[in-house]
């Protein structure tokens, strides 16, 4: 993980110190809270692998389960929000289990990073324009949340390309947008749920910008 404690003075006014610590302490947090979930993790892992299904195949169930929840928000129908929600953490379930699969079978592969990516981005989409054409969040913070959430990832993919990491760096990464999403939606609420999601993605672009221009090492 880069070194935030190196971000520069003249940043201070958007990055102050003390949101500095806390993110280094919510990252040690993660990564702790990651290392304890890691035997369920596996074993979820290796129940899933035993079918002798592919990763490939569980990302593409997953990405089923979002259009469905797009769908669902689309329609909107009655229980909608819940529904929708429901199939959206289904989603996340199985976004979280391709990954394991991966890995246990050691199956991890280019092909397979780069079809999980973009069928991400597919998924994500769809569920801005399901809540959009069911007219359940105003049109402008719909088009704001699409944009700053696509911003975020372009974000970390343009720095991967110059080896700067960004993982866990950002209060509002994929999953965390997603799942302000499905339970705010569930209780009834989605629309604050889309507000919050352009809230934390806007501050994730600009926290992941900074991080990777301090980051960069210029050639002499």
């Amino acid at each position: 993980m880069p070194n935030l404690t190196n971000i520069d003075s003249g940043f201070s006014w958007i990055y102050p110190h003390h949101f500095i610590r806390w993110k280094n302490w919510e990252y040690h947090m993660l990564n702790n809270l990651r290392e304890s979930l890691r035997p369920a993790l596996e074993k979820i892992g290796r129940g899933f692998a035993s079918t002798g299904l592919s990763p490939n195949f569980w990302t593409f169930v997953g990405l089923v389960f979002a259009i469905a929840s797009a769908v669902v928000y689309g329609l909107g129908i009655e229980y909608g929000l819940i529904i929708g929600g429901v199939l959206l953490l289904v989603s996340g379930f199985f976004d979280m289990v391709d990954g394991q699969v991966a890995r246990v079978t050691g199956k991890t592969s280019v092909k397979g990073s780069y079809l999980d990516s973009m069928f991400d981005k597919i998924a994500e989409v769809a569920i801005f324009l399901g809540i959009l054409i069911g007219g359940y969040a105003e049109p402008y913070l719909v088009l704001l949340a699409i944009t700053l959430s696509l911003l975020v990832s372009y974000a970390r993919a343009k720095s991967d390309a110059i080896n700067i990491k960004l993982q866990g760096i950002g209060i509002g990464e994929r999953a965390e947008r997603l799942l302000v999403i499905a339970i705010i939606g569930i209780i009834g609420f989605i629309e604050y749920a889309v507000i919050i999601v352009v809230i934390i993605a806007g501050i994730t672009l600009i926290q992941r910008m900074i991080v990777t221009a301090k980051n960069i090492q210029e050639k002499d």
